[in-house]
């Protein structure tokens, strides 16, 4: 997984899940510092409301 991808996943949809933010937690430690601003943006996002956690539905 990559944090980029997962931003622009989680823009585009409004979901973060729950594996993803178990992903984001577990691998922090080995991210850059602009991955870092990613999850702290995510985290922000979160925060306001912009992003929700729940799952996505396939079609």
């Amino acid at each position: 997984m990559n944090i980029g991808i997962l931003f622009l996943k989680s823009n585009l949809t409004g979901i973060l899940t729950f594996s993803e933010l178990d992903w984001i937690t577990t691998h922090q430690s080995n991210f850059t510092r602009l991955e870092e601003s990613i999850a702290i943006k995510l985290g922000r996002m979160l925060d306001a409301g912009s992003v929700n956690i729940g799952c996505r539905l396939s079609s």
